[in-house]
């Protein structure tokens, strides 16, 4: 029983005549306990247990569930699963927010007759469910993939069926050449706009001499800097899944902006009011914000870390240096940026070979 516990918190089982009250405390009142009609063995258990953590009526919530082996039910018992993970930080949250939306998306559309919901159907979807979905999408064809994505997860994880009904279908987004990196003329531009000690500033810093992503560079704050030998360094691990621990020296351009801010926080990037972002996504569209303020367009936080790993390759630096800097898990995503500099190289090697060539 201790096992369920930590993976149920709150659940408080209780002996009366013979027979098991399966109690629930309501998260935030403690006081406060709710009487579930199943135990732990029961396939409801865990959407009522959530329900009571909550304080909802229990006979409300399982009148209202999914019937058994439908796509909706299949979602919500994936995400209940993925709900335990971040808990117990096998999972982020960002994960979960993202499948969350796509998952609930995808069982809200409606079916090929027009009359129902996907959710409503039988998990063992044909592949012609599936294609329905995707062109539900339309032009957004990146949702789309990630939708059957996150639906791959789902069937893989809940092994509901003999096969997974995801396999096999293609994807349908075709890249556009993906963010654009920037230039040097838009951080001049950003930074005339953005003067030294607004958070914009900081922001374009933290991102450009650090290569953090958005969830992180949310989160970063001078409990992070690390005094080594006679130099300031900033040490993270990047909420992504599979990234390595991040450490580097603090540029001398990122210390003077983090310095040259009037209040200080608990993070480097302060919203209007002094405080924190809330997270990524909530600092994602202050950024937009901002570089539509210095009259930039589709520039992004993660248009800076392709600029930096250009930048990097193009000084020489080697794909395991660059995986240092970015965090990538794997040397392939580094080569990116050391093969194109690579080439840039080796054509400027190969036309001044060439440049005494004389055809007379």
């Amino acid at each position: 029983m201790s096992d369920m516990r930590v993976q149920f918190p709150g659940y408080v089982p209780e002996k009366r005549g013979g027979r098991t009250l399966h109690r629930v405390r309501v998260k935030g009142n403690a006081a406060r306990r709710v009487t579930i009609p199943v135990g732990p063995d029961d396939p409801q258990f865990s959407a009522l247990y959530h329900a009571a953590r909550r304080g909802e009526n229990p006979e409300v919530v399982q009148q209202s569930l999914a019937p058994a082996m439908s796509l909706d039910a299949l979602v919500d018992a994936y995400l209940d699963l993925l709900e335990s993970d971040v808990r117990h930080g096998q999972a982020s949250r960002l994960t979960l927010r993202q499948r969350k939306s796509l998952l609930k998306r995808a069982c809200d559309m409606p079916d090929d007759s027009g009359t129902g919901r996907m959710g409503a159907l039988h998990c063992d979807l044909p592949p012609a469910a599936l294609r329905h979905i995707i062109a539900q999408w339309g032009a957004r064809t990146a949702q789309a993939d990630n939708t059957i994505k996150a639906l791959r997860a789902a069937y893989d994880r809940m092994d509901w069926l003999d096969a997974n009904p995801c396999v096999g279908i293609k994807r349908v987004h075709r890249s556009k050449g993906g963010t654009t990196p920037w230039s040097t003329g838009d951080v001049q531009a950003f930074m005339k706009a953005h003067p030294q000690g607004t958070s914009a500033r900081v922001w374009l810093m933290l991102a450009l001499f650090t290569g953090a992503r958005l969830s992180d560079l949310a989160k970063l704050g001078r409990a992070n800097e690390v005094r080594r030998d006679g130099m300031t360094w900033i040490e993270w691990q990047p909420s992504k899944r599979g990234s390595s621990h991040t450490s580097m020296p603090m540029a001398p351009q990122l210390a003077e902006a983090v310095r040259a801010t009037g209040v200080i926080g608990r993070t480097y990037i302060l919203n209007q009011q002094g405080q924190p972002f809330a997270n990524g996504p909530v600092l994602a569209e202050r950024v937009r914000r901002w570089t539509a303020d210095a009259g930039l367009e589709r520039r992004s936080s993660h248009g800076l870390r392709k600029a930096l790993g250009g930048i990097l390759a193009d000084a020489g630096a080697t794909e395991h240096q660059i995986m240092s800097v970015l965090s990538h898990a794997s040397p392939t995503t580094s080569a990116i940026y050391t093969k194109s500099a690579q080439r840039a190289r080796l054509a400027g090697e190969a036309m001044a070979s060439i440049r005494g060539l004389d055809f007379g």
